[in-house]
């Protein structure tokens, strides 16, 4: 399957602050690739050099087969992009957002309201086509913007943070809307800080931090990679939590996280249910009361945590985006 997009040692810097430090992409035509990483680690850079709107200072990238540099103008009329705030008129009507963009793209008047209803109808917007954006929800303004992303059909769309601020519903309806895309032959970049977005969404996932991707894979895979079954259990007491990590250090493959305000404890392990028995035991050989235990796969939560040492949404150095 060939490359949508292909990004080779971009590096990009805002005066001392370097925001892109040798990033490296290869997205499949027809898939969804999603790009995590907290705030402040390259990810919005990226999606700006790929939509020609930024210029690298070194390395170079292709999207659609253009050359994000020497190819832009071209390049333009082949993609969409879909920021993190909803970049429509509000003193227009939905329709007439959709018609400017399409007469933006030269589809001439008639084609270009004849897409507008095509894609209102398919965005469930139909019943407010005719109304003004500055009454829309949240939720129909960021349908309206992915709207205009497609007015020109592009292979390759771009969604930067697209669901940031939605409410559960209205991020699960452009899940599917994106869902509906990708079956369709679309190829998808998008950027979150959704963990579950990335883990519903994405066929491949790259972590990114300090400009650079230092993990990438599958959902299954990142999980993979920071160890298998988690042991979660809870105790009664500091005493007896520093007694069962002491206990339980022996079966852990990993660095073990204690919690000394709720007394809760996590174990990276091997060998799954057996682990948990096993641990059980020790814990009563050495009369240890457990209020609670559980075993479950890896987030990418943990992944994240893991892999950058900071949750998805924690800020980094000011100026990197």
């Amino acid at each position: 399957m060939p490359d949508a997009i292909m990004a080779e040692g971009l590096v990009k810097k805002y005066g001392n602050v370097t925001a892109l430090d040798g990033m490296e992409l290869n997205v499949p035509e027809g898939t969804v690739f999603g790009l995590l990483g907290p705030n402040g680690a390259g990810k919005t850079t990226t999606v700006r050099i790929l939509t020609t709107l930024l210029k690298p200072d070194v390395g170079h990238a292709r999207v659609a087969g253009f050359d994000v540099v020497r190819d832009a103008s071209r390049l333009r009329a082949r993609i969409g992009a879909s920021g993190q705030y909803a970049a429509v008129d509000d003193h227009l009507t939905g329709a007439e957002n959709l018609e400017m963009v399409g007469r933006l793209y030269h589809l001439g008047v008639r084609r270009a309201k004849q897409r507008a209803r095509e894609l209102l109808e398919r965005f469930d917007l139909t019943e407010a086509a005719d109304r003004s954006v500055q009454g829309y929800s949240g939720g129909m303004r960021r349908r309206l913007d992915l709207a205009g992303a497609l007015v020109a059909n592009p292979p390759v769309l771009f969604l930067d943070e697209p669901t940031t601020g939605l409410d559960p519903r209205a991020r699960a309806g452009l899940w599917d809307v994106i869902g509906e895309l990708v079956a369709d032959g679309t190829t998808v970049l998008l950027t979150t800080q959704y963990m579950d977005e990335a883990d519903r969404l994405a066929d491949r996932i790259a972590v990114v931090d300090h400009g650079h991707v230092i993990a990438m894979g599958t959902a299954d895979e990142l999980k993979d990679q920071v160890g298998g079954d988690r042991i979660e259990l809870s105790v009664t007491s500091t005493a007896d939590l520093q007694a069962a990590s002491r206990t339980l250090a022996p079966l852990a493959v990993g660095d073990m996280r204690l919690d000394v305000t709720t007394f809760r404890m996590t174990i990276p392990v091997t060998g799954g249910a057996a682990a948990l028995t096993s641990a059980l035991g020790h814990l009563a050989a050495e009369r240890i009361t457990v209020r609670d235990a559980g075993l479950r796969r890896p987030t990418l939560d943990d992944v994240f945590l893991i892999l950058t040492g900071r949750q998805a949404d924690e800020k980094i150095k000011e100026g990197a985006r």
